[in-house]
């Protein structure tokens, strides 16, 4: 596993939490819009330190990085257009400029929260197979959570209900990213993984169980 000095992924942390807890702060107070319309900005922080800290270093990792970025974009892309895979749904105003439909920060997301949850569940004695569902449990809880206030920060909002098979394809894509990352072997720096999966899982299920 690649070894950072100290500073450099508490500095990273130390951003990354400063950032979501300034904003379940600021959107608490009544600033909601102000701070929404700042979420690619806080998702591109979070994609750049996450580039420099874990980091994306050598050519296998890049080359995973692309191909989940355009699986999920692709993903997203059937079911923004065609109702494919998750359901009737549309992106908002707030995840930032989008490609046909889908916000191009979409895909940098699930390629990032398969890497995180990948290098999470790596201590675990465990078989490999046992990791991966694991790893895309993870990415569907992250998920499950964004569902519940997506539609209220103007992110994305389906038609109805969020239906069960978006979280099957969830799962089953996250599986898949999964297994590659176990397949070739990629291991990054845990820290900032948990980091990372914890500062949003904590924002989602604040406003989940505090509405505004």
């Amino acid at each position: 596993m690649p070894v950072q000095p100290k500073f450099q992924i508490w500095f990273a942390a130390f951003i990354i939490w400063l950032f979501h807890l300034s904003a379940i702060i600021g959107i608490t107070m009544g600033h909601k819009d102000w701070f929404l319309v700042k979420t690619p900005l806080n998702l591109v922080l979070s994609l750049s330190l996450f580039v420099w800290v874990f980091p994306i270093n050598d050519i296998k990792k890049v080359l995973l990085f692309v191909l989940f970025f355009a699986i999920g974009m692709f993903a997203e892309w059937l079911g923004v257009n065609y109702g494919i895979l998750f359901g009737e749904y549309e992106y908002g105003k707030n995840f930032g400029p989008k490609l046909d439909g889908v916000p191009w920060l979409i895909g940098c997301f699930w390629a990032l929260l398969a890497f995180i949850t990948a290098e999470m569940t790596q201590p675990l004695k465990a078989s490999p197979w046992l990791k991966m569902a694991l790893g895309a449990s993870l990415m569907v809880v992250l998920d499950f959570f964004m569902e519940q206030n997506a539609p209220n920060f103007d992110f994305w909002s389906f038609e109805g209900h969020v239906p069960v098979k978006n979280y099957v394809t969830w799962f089953v894509i996250g599986f898949l990213m999964q297994f590659l990352l176990w397949k070739f072997k990629v291991r990054g720096n845990r820290a900032i993984s948990f980091h990372l999966y914890a500062a949003q899982l904590l924002f989602f299920i604040y406003f989940f169980l505090v509405r505004v």
